[in-house]
């Protein structure tokens, strides 16, 4: 069966062929090329507006934090201190608290969420009634609409202390169970949140990449004897792998960015030891407290570090004979 499913020999041929047709379009005049794609650099011009005043612009007040920044007197007239902040931000111990808390729930959120999505696309693609799938990606997909605040508030109505869930085991004559307010799970917690909110919406690109895959790979698969199950393993994951890496690299690129609305809101309930994070800690120190400087070496150290681990997992899955999310120019 898996010599059926090889690739056909004239694949590196086609790939060879279509390494050097981008060759030749990279060498073509900028005349002959501003001339063939001037429409796409159009349509390109407001996205990248948006871009530079939303998104590199805001960038340059990173200078806060080498600066003892007064807001009295902005950042050209504030002093220089160069990376005092960051030593400083360095020997508070609140701000490891959060790192480890940071790290702790990004773990949870990667290995407990991430495939969630995919299980679930695998489950939506093997629905047979085109009814039943739409109603279910439907289903899926309403909680992603939702704010945070409905969010926790829905699962204050079904977990909290007088929640749907605890009335219920007063009724039967058990104690109440603090799922809410528990700093031991409350990773768990987060990620069921997590789950619940996001993952209908996360497995639409799973489906896009299901709806890919050849369909007489199935079927010759079928023809010589191969189950469900092997057909997964052997057509459908190896099909989906690219894809799979891809969003692995982006996730590992934002595993720092595990959320603030989701925690700010949970802060109070299960205490800061437990609900302090990166983005939390930043809003406290620069905002709340005053301490601008500080909260912009935070949040500058944090970019930096995802920054890093972006750089890292991508490498990795060049190595790895993927394409990854970036690649030098050459390479195909």
């Amino acid at each position: 069966m898996l010599n059926r499913l090889l690739p056909h020999p004239t694949a590196p041929v086609e790939k060879a062929s279509s390494v050097r047709e981008r060759q030749v379009a990279r060498n073509l005049p900028f005349r002959v090329r501003w001339r063939r794609d001037w429409q796409m650099v159009v349509l390109m011009i407001p996205g990248v507006v948006f871009l530079l005043l939303f998104f590199y612009v805001p960038i340059l007040g990173n200078l806060v934090a080498f600066q003892d920044f007064q807001p009295y007197l902005g950042i050209m007239h504030s002093e220089w201190n160069g990376v005092q902040n960051f030593v400083n931000l360095y020997a508070n111990p609140d701000f490891w608290d959060a790192l480890r808390n940071t790290l702790i729930l990004a773990l949870a959120q990667l290995v407990l969420f991430f495939p969630v999505p995919l299980a679930l696309a695998l489950i939506v693609d093997s629905l047979v009634s085109n009814r039943i799938r739409r109603a279910f990606q439907t289903i899926a997909y309403l909680p992603h609409f939702l704010s945070w605040v409905l969010v926790i508030a829905l699962f204050q109505q079904s977990l909290g202390g007088a929640g749907f869930v605890n009335n219920l085991l007063r009724q039967a004559g058990f104690d109440p169970i603090p799922f809410m307010t528990n700093p031991d799970t409350f990773p768990l917690l987060v990620v069921g949140q997590l789950v619940w909110k996001d993952a209908g919406w996360a497995m639409i690109i799973f489906l896009a990449a299901l709806s890919s895959v050849d369909v007489a790979l199935y079927e010759a698969a079928a023809a010589d004897g191969a189950g469900r199950w092997r057909r997964l393993w052997h057509i459908t994951l190896p099909s989906m792998r690219t894809v799979i890496v891809l969003l692995l690299i982006l996730r590992i690129g934002d595993v720092l960015s595990v959320g603030f609305e989701q925690f700010i809101l949970q802060r109070d309930s299960v205490g800061p030891g437990a609900a302090e994070v990166l983005d939390t800690f930043t809003y406290y120190a620069g905002v709340v407290g005053g301490d601008w400087s500080s909260g912009a070496a935070a949040g500058l150290a944090k970019g930096v570090i995802s920054a890093l681990l972006l750089w890292g997992a991508n490498s990795i899955a060049h190595r790895l004979g993927e394409p990854g999310i970036f690649q030098k120019r050459g390479q195909s």
